[in-house]
């Protein structure tokens, strides 16, 4: 009989392996974005601007860029938005940010391609919906043409499929092939046998057309997690295509970072993934870059990639009745996030700088000497004292009022040694 108490041995964990997925890349001039393969875990995002508007426009792709977007989306939608590509492109390369624009296609995407040769040269990616080009051969010849243009100009696809616009052509094909099984799937397989059906054949299609495989990438987007995760798994078993991953319409707030988070870890542990989006509603007057932030977040926190030092901080208790390590944690993570975009060509690694802000003497010392560089700071009733630690060891004592300034000063000082 087993001793319940035993101590069983540890599992132990290891990074996902990446997915065999065939590496592509998406370009524009010299500056090019692998994607697939080996390359890393890619976070792209979407403008909320009127395309139309070429100013607004080029600013919040700068922005989203800045905050760590590798990839960014824009709508066009009209012959407005078609001719302010070239103009986007041409601010953003001004501004001297290189990132790959994708376009945004619906409905009439064929036409847009063919009536704006300027728009087609200037983005860097199409995305198109198998479910909005159009039904039966009508459908047919204008995805045909999507993808001619695609090949023409040398740009890389995304065949974006949504539950929220299936092929319903495809879906009612795939409805009565149920009926006749002698054991029909439930509704709910149908519907995944129907996305991953409308971005497998749609590839097939474009590569028949003249597309290479390592030009064109597939997603199938739900708004659900546990459906997120069963449409995923079944369509990398199928495809080894680049794959991008996003819950679509994931929601606002903590509800939405929370599922977008739930969805996507499971597959990016499975190692399925090759770009990932937050789909954020944003709060009212929030930042459209907050998606960027939390897709990020979620790559970093699973340890796939490293996009800005990391600041440990405790949450607080009754020992820490004062808010000066909150202020200070947040002082500090501002601090490192604004800096990054002049720091991640000024200095080389930073991304991985560990820095921990802790609020008393429990668990302060400790952490701060496992971080690269940490502060533990007085908890109600400990004296007035706050030890920094650098690369394990204690090498100052602060006091005062300025020990935000002082310590900010001393990480900035770390930064320049280790990494200049």
């Amino acid at each position: 009989m087993s001793n319940p108490c035993s101590v069983q041995q540890p599992v132990p964990l290891s990074a996902p392996a990446p997915r065999r997925s065939v590496q592509g890349h998406v370009s524009w001039g010299s500056h090019r974005v692998s994607v697939g393969g080996q390359a890393p875990v890619r976070v792209q995002s979407m403008t909320n601007t009127d395309t139309a508007d070429a100013v607004a426009t080029a600013i919040q792709v700068k922005e989203l860029a800045q905050a760590g977007s590798e990839l960014v989306r824009i709508t066009v939608n009209n012959d407005e938005a078609a001719r302010a590509v070239p103009y986007i492109r041409e601010q953003l390369d001004r501004m001297g940010v290189a990132v790959p624009l994708i376009g945004d296609f619906h409905y009439n995407g064929h036409r847009l391609l063919s009536d704006h040769p300027d728009c087609a040269q200037a983005l860097s990616k199409y995305r198109i919906n198998p479910g909005n080009v159009g039904r039966g051969e009508k459908g047919d010849r204008q995805f045909a043409q999507m993808v001619e243009l695609a090949a023409r100009h040398d740009k890389a696809i995304r065949i974006g499929v949504n539950w929220g616009s299936l092929d319903q052509d495809l879906l009612a094909r795939l409805m009565d092939e149920n009926a006749r099984r002698d054991s029909p799937w439930d509704a709910r397989q149908v519907m995944y046998e129907a996305l991953i059906t409308s971005a497998i054949e749609s590839a097939h299609r474009a590569e028949q057309i003249g597309l290479r495989r390592d030009q064109i990438v597939l997603s199938c987007k739900v708004s659900a997690v546990q459906d997120l995760i069963a449409v995923y798994q079944q369509l990398a078993a199928r495809t080894d295509h680049a794959l991008h991953l996003g819950l679509t319409e994931a929601g606002m707030g903590a509800k939405g970072t929370v599922a977008s988070t739930a969805a996507l870890a499971v597959l990016l542990q499975q190692g399925i993934g090759d770009t990932i989006r937050v789909s954020l509603t944003p709060q009212p007057g929030e930042p459209r870059t907050q998606e960027v932030l939390v897709a990020s977040e979620i790559l970093q926190a699973l340890g796939l990639r490293a996009f800005v030092p990391s600041v440990v901080a405790c949450p607080g208790c009754g020992r820490t009745t004062s808010t000066t390590f909150q202020e200070l944690a947040k002082q500090i993570d501002d601090f490192l996030r604004q800096a990054m975009p002049e720091w991640r060509s000024r200095y080389p690694g930073v991304e991985g700088l560990r820095v921990a802000v802790m609020g008393c003497i429990v668990n302060g010392p400790g952490e701060s000497k496992h971080a690269d560089i940490g502060i533990s700071l007085p908890g109600t009733g400990e004296a007035p004292a706050a030890p920094v630690y650098i690369d394990g060891q204690k090498v100052h004592t602060l006091r005062g009022e300025g020990i935000a300034r002082e310590f900010r000063d001393i990480v900035q000082a770390y930064i320049e040694k280790r990494f200049g």
